[in-house]
């Protein structure tokens, strides 16, 4: 999985793309434009990660990026389209809720956003 770190990639996602909101996070998801190259930077799965001072001290936040970071590893690089990108919002109940209903929550959403596949 590719990381997103630009601000702008964020942005555009957030303006153009889809979003889902469950108990434990907030997925957003932007198919990339068809005519970009199949190969080098672009292709496949890339994902960026946020959580907001809402959430918490550095401390918790930083926490809360770990849980969703480690939620993604275990479904994205099966389950998620590859010519998506996504962003994961963490929200305040990221940071206690148990780590396979974040999982769920996560499988969840991408299933509504019509990216998920076996």
């Amino acid at each position: 999985m590719l990381r997103l770190k630009r601000r702008r990639e964020f942005l555009r996602i957030a303006a153009e793309g889809r979003k889902w909101v469950t108990p434990g996070l907030i997925l957003q998801a932007l198919r990339r434009d068809r005519a970009a190259p199949a190969s080098g930077p672009e292709a496949g799965l890339r994902v960026g990660y946020t959580v907001s001072r809402k959430v918490g001290s550095a401390v918790q936040r930083n926490r809360a990026r770990r849980r969703l970071r480690a939620a993604a590893e275990r479904v994205m690089p099966r389950h998620a389209a590859d010519d998506q990108d996504f962003v994961l919002i963490g929200r305040v109940a990221t940071l206690k809720r148990p780590f396979t209903a974040l999982v769920g929550d996560l499988e969840t959403a991408l299933r509504k956003l019509g990216a998920y596949h076996d």
